[in-house]
Order: structure tokens, then sequence, then C-alpha cells
């Protein structure tokens, strides 16, 4: 069965807050090896990615430490002061958040 749904590919760089809220909702605990999804892209690279969906839109959001970290470290009260579809807000964590 076809879902009609957009699919869009996100790397870290181009994370919303929305995105991202929607991520840690999904994923409360993180995501492990069976949530990944392995595809090859157009330029036949190997890509790993997690699965969320909107009503329109299922996004599958390039698997990384830098994304895992930033969603073990999820507040929404960061991201109060942007907009849901900002790309500029979410940034990447702090070298020493990285390294725990």
């Amino acid at each position: 069965m076809k879902d009609n749904l957009k699919r869009v590919i996100v790397d870290f760089k181009k994370l919303t807050p929305e995105i991202l809220a929607l991520l840690v909702e999904k994923y409360p605990d993180g995501y492990d090896d069976a949530h990944i999804i392995s595809f090859r892209n157009a330029k036949n690279e190997l890509i790993e990615a997690v699965e969320v969906t909107t009503e329109d839109t299922k996004y599958l959001v390039k698997v990384s430490s830098t994304l895992a970290v930033t969603m073990e470290n999820y507040d929404e009260d960061d991201y109060e002061d942007f907009d849901d579809d900002d790309p500029e807000a979410v940034q990447p964590p702090d070298e020493e958040d990285m390294e725990d």
C-alpha cells in the first residue's frame, strides 16, 4: 500500500525543533539498531536514518552521535524562542557532552 507521503532526508544541520521533538517523542529512550533504516542515496552512499512521520511527510533523519546526544539532552524550553521549522535552532552539543 502506497502512503503518498512526501519523503525527506534530514541531516543534523537541517534538523528543526519540530522534527527533533517528534524524534524524542517516538524514541523517548533513544533509538537502537532495530530502529535504524539503511539505504543508498542517489550518489550510491549508504545512509543510516531513523524515521518519523507527520501528517504529510515521512522524515528520514540521518543517524549520528551528534543526533543521539542532542536527543538525550532535549528540553523543549530550549526552543521556545524559535519557530518550529527553524533549522538554525538546533545546534550541535558541546564537545564535552559528546565525550560522556
